[in-house]
């Protein structure tokens, strides 16, 4: 991880629950002198309190460790509000149904902004039986090639991942309005709607 708690971090939370120094001393089984301390950057909690801290403080370690509490409002459950994340180190890809704090080995990811599709990337539909062919004319080597394609309504997603080596093509049974988003490892995240 490249940061740790800080104070304010701790007090801004401390203090949104309601909770005096003390009451959180005995939620976590540490003195007050310490929670003062922490908050004061005079000291830091020892890695073995990170969980009951946040436990205490109810927010995830995630968002303790980085400042950033998540407020889920999202009441409408709209898939179109999506995000994507890729992880550098793993390629690992996470698609969330909107803002989370998502990390990867060690890194908290940036969501991806689409862009749209350019001549270089661009994506081909073409209607099969009761379904569409979706491909993507684009080299497909180790160093530069396309990852995945994601389809995407209001109500359902479709997420077809591809490695080096293959072919960036699909079935996907299109119904409905909604966009098509294909990420390419060097270019980013691009979407075409449909």
């Amino acid at each position: 991880m490249d940061n740790y708690i800080t104070g304010a971090t701790i007090k801004k939370l401390r203090e949104s629950k309601d909770l005096t120094q003390t009451q959180l001393a005995e939620r976590i089984g540490v003195s007050s002198k310490a929670v003062s301390k922490w908050e004061t950057a005079k000291g830091l909690p020892d890695i073995t309190l990170i969980e009951p801290l946040s436990n205490a403080l109810g927010v995830s370690v995630m968002e303790l460790m980085s400042g950033d509490t998540v407020i889920n409002n999202n009441i409408s459950s709209n898939i179109l509000r999506s995000k994507f994340y890729v992880c550098p180190v793993c390629g690992n890809v996470i698609h969330t149904t909107g803002d989370a704090l998502i990390s990867c080995c060690g890194i908290t990811l940036p969501s991806l902004e689409a862009e749209e599709t350019d001549e270089a990337h661009e994506i081909r539909i073409e209607k099969v039986e009761d379904e569409y062919f979706v491909t993507v004319d684009h080299e497909m080597e180790k160093s530069h090639f396309i990852s995945f394609i994601a389809h995407l309504t209001s109500d359902k997603v479709q997420f077809v991942k591809f490695y080096p080596e293959g072919n960036a093509e699909t079935r996907f049974q299109l119904r409905g309005r909604g966009y098509l988003y294909i990420y390419c490892n060097k270019h980013g995240l691009m979407k075409k709607k449909i």
